[in-house]
């Protein structure tokens, strides 16, 4: 991670962090897929106008074009074309592209390459990859799906090799509903200046409500109150009802978000809390919002991040509810391979070098390696007849444990041996059961401080 890349924000990785990443997202498909959750992939551009619908990121975006074309001077803005910063917004395009060959209530994953516009700095590329689950309803959406993705992701955050999480939550109905029972009703002017809490500090925030939204100190000091307010447990509700506002949004929320915590805090103690800061800046999510930090890492950001939209898709009349969350697998990655949190035991998938004896013996030792393919080991066989220690330096170099030799005994029976040239034993084999050991068959992915 110390290397620099030719082209910042595009991060490329050797093929011993290659292997890191593919573990997390092999981790992640296979925890989604548990859950029900079915896969898919949208283009990689949408319309402008499709892109920026919702929420203002507009100097984000990387506009698209064929350096031949002739430019068409009639056609609108909104029409030209741009890649995907998300996988939110195109999902909710393919929804209702879709409607009427999906299963709803649909339970999505997703992984693809993102690209975003930004200065790159740590945890933050132009290029990227997101993993994304949402469940999206027709219509309507039980609230439980709110507590389930929580659940799921935290789930699959613990399967990771990264350090303690927490997934902090809040809802935006309680928010909104208690920014207006005190008397501000620029509740998303509200939500935008909390949003930087953690960048700019209470008292910076506290002016801008004061000098951007005409909030009287009052007002000002209750909207921080309730942003200081965290737990592990359901006790923030007694906590919000102590600050003595009153309004029917708020106790909504105050309910949903105690179904959250509290299912939470049973099933995974510790992991998703409570978080009356959390805000998240886009302006389509309609309740619950997440946010994921790593513990000793904060200053990383969130890394896993979403929320229940009740009117990103819509066709017609028809309204596709949904809530989902986003991992940022290119920040994870980075802070796993920078921290050196987990390492792949070699940076190679092959398991068997099989050695020549000499140059005639190329095609009997590809017999060799074929016989060991079928079974699933991954194996090379030499490009040409070195001295025997030549080739196990080559497989050591490489990192490949087993090295096959192929001989012929006294009586010209044909012999095969294999050598494991980490302990240095060696040991008859047949190429039709000889197996290597479990960990041995792929390349295995240890974390920091694990066995």
């Amino acid at each position: 991670m110390a290397r620099k890349a030719s082209l910042s924000g595009f991060p490329e990785w050797l093929p011993q962090e290659r292997l890191v990443e593919l573990h997390v997202l092999d981790t992640l498909r296979r925890t989604f897929e548990l859950h029900g959750f079915s896969s898919i992939e949208t283009r990689a551009v949408e319309t402008i106008g499709q892109l920026l619908r919702k929420g203002e990121i507009d100097k984000e975006v990387y506009g698209l074009h064929r350096l031949q074309a002739e430019e068409d001077p009639g056609a609108p803005d909104q029409d030209k074309l741009a890649l995907h910063f998300d996988l939110t917004v195109p999902f909710a395009r393919y929804v209702v592209e879709n409607a009427g060959y999906l299963p709803f209530p649909f339970r999505r994953y997703q992984i693809q390459k993102v690209w975003r516009g930004e200065r790159p700095q740590e945890g933050r590329a132009r290029e990227f990859t997101q993993a994304d689950i949402d469940v999206v309803g027709d219509g309507e959406l039980p609230f439980r799906y709110d507590v389930e993705l929580a659940l799921v992701m935290a789930e699959a955050l613990s399967a990771l090799p990264i350090p303690d999480f927490r997934i902090r939550v809040n809802n935006r109905k309680l928010a909104e509903g208690f920014y207006r029972g005190i008397g501000l009703d620029d509740t998303a002017g509200v939500l935008r200046s909390i949003d930087k809490l953690e960048k700019v500090g209470p008292e910076k925030v506290a002016e801008l409500l004061q000098e951007e939204l005409g909030a009287t100190p009052e007002q000002a000091k209750a909207a921080l109150q309730l942003a200081g307010i965290r737990t592990e447990d359901t006790s923030f509700v007694p906590q919000v009802r102590a600050l003595g506002v009153e309004n029917e949004l708020l106790e909504e929320g105050l309910a949903e978000l105690e179904q959250v915590i509290g299912e939470a805090s049973r099933r995974v103690t510790g992991k998703v809390v409570a978080d009356l800061s959390i805000a998240r800046g886009l302006d389509y999510y309609t309740g619950t919002v997440y946010e994921t930090m790593l513990v000793g890492h904060e200053h990383l950001g969130s890394i896993c991040s979403g929320g229940r939209y009740d009117a990103l898709a819509v066709k017609g009349n028809r309204k596709f509810p949904g809530v989902g969350l986003s991992i940022g697998v290119t920040r994870l990655v980075m802070r796993i391979l920078g921290q050196e949190l987990a390492t792949a035991s070699r940076q190679v998938p092959t398991a068997v070098l099989v050695t020549l004896a000499n140059d005639e013996s190329w095609s009997e030792a590809q017999d060799v390696a074929a016989e060991l393919r079928s079974r699933g080991i991954s194996v090379e066989v030499a490009a040409k007849a070195e001295k025997f220690g030549k080739q196990i330096k080559f497989a050591d170099r490489r990192g490949i444990p087993f090295v096959w030799f192929t001989g012929q005994a006294d009586d010209g029976t044909v012999t095969h041996e294999v050598k494991d040239i980490r302990s240095g034993e060696q040991a008859p084999a047949d190429p039709r059961v000889w197996t290597p050991p479990a960990d041995d068959l792929a390349p295995r992915i240890t974390a920091a401080g694990r066995d």
